[in-house]
């Protein structure tokens, strides 16, 4: 259910802002949502898997207030990476 190490690497080094960047707010929200949708589909096979199903709503919400934080100092970034993401809002 975790990421691979090398797909992580890759989320990074498509959304990073600088070269040592790890942690800004976009590469951030491209890493929950990858989660997001492993776990998704992990549900698809697993409807009763209520435990994950917590930790699941956790990272949505978590995506969230990145997010909000997002629109309100960067609107443009905000606006390139829900397009990228293919997040609704």
């Amino acid at each position: 259910m975790a990421i691979q190490k090398e797909q992580k690497q890759d989320i990074v080094r498509n959304y990073r802002r600088s070269e040592l960047d790890t942690g800004s707010s976009e590469v951030q929200v491209a890493l929950l949502t990858a989660r997001i949708k492993d776990l998704t589909e992990h549900f698809k096979v697993n409807k009763k898997d209520n435990h994950s199903r917590r930790g699941l709503i956790r990272l949505v919400n978590r995506r969230r207030k990145l997010l909000d934080y997002m629109k309100r100092t960067k609107p443009e970034s905000y606006t390139k990476i829900i397009g990228e993401l293919g997040i609704r809002k």
